[in-house]
């Protein structure tokens, strides 16, 4: 995958993501995810998070989560980005925030992850 106009952060994270895609499809998939143009970059609201998770899931957001709704149920989110007012109603509702970075390191086989975006 050619990576182009990325930040050497996001670029070291893409390429990891897919590396271990070849055994996991999972991470390939939310390595190009982030490899999109900013135009058509994933902003994920946290209204559409709360309607198509479930109590105790883990979502990736390839991208940007934003506080727009209310989240009722606790989640374990990871993305690249979260807004203030995201993180604070994640926590609230007894989620926990994420770095993609960190998800990887606690979940390498990509096991029970649904992605967003």
């Amino acid at each position: 995958m050619k990576v182009k106009n990325k930040s050497p952060h996001l670029k070291e994270i893409i390429n990891k993501l897919v590396s271990m895609g070849v055994k996991n499809p999972i991470w390939k998939a939310v390595a190009k995810g982030l490899n999109r143009p900013r135009r058509k970059k994933y902003e994920v609201n946290l209204y559409q998070i709360e309607k198509f998770a479930k109590k105790n899931e883990t979502i990736i957001v390839p991208g940007a989560v934003l506080g727009v709704g209310e989240l009722t149920k606790p989640l374990t989110v990871a993305a690249l980005k979260f807004s203030r007012k995201a993180e604070e109603k994640i926590k609230k509702a007894g989620g926990t925030c994420l770095s993609i970075e960190a998800l990887i390191e606690k979940n390498p086989k990509g096991s029970n992850i649904k992605i967003m975006g």
